[in-house]
């Protein structure tokens, strides 16, 4: 699942690949937003850990499922 989150008086967005599914990545922004943490936590497919202080969220978009990906990856 691609997921781009956009971060306030930042130039550029992240892009994560993760296992989660959309809803799984839905209820991680929403529990993150109502929650005291102020934290969102999202883990990437290669098991990295990202995370946003919900004060800077601009945006979260969560895309379709990344698959069959073409060309020279890191």
């Amino acid at each position: 699942m691609e997921v781009k989150i956009g971060v306030q008086n930042a130039n550029r967005e992240l892009v994560i690949d993760s296992d989660q599914s959309g809803a799984d990545v839905e209820a991680a922004v929403t529990k993150a937003l109502s929650g005291d943490g102020g934290l969102l936590v999202l883990a990437d497919a290669k098991g990295r850990k990202v995370l946003v202080p919900t004060d800077k969220l601009a945006y979260v978009e969560v895309g379709s499922p990344a698959s069959g990906q073409v060309g020279f990856r890191s």
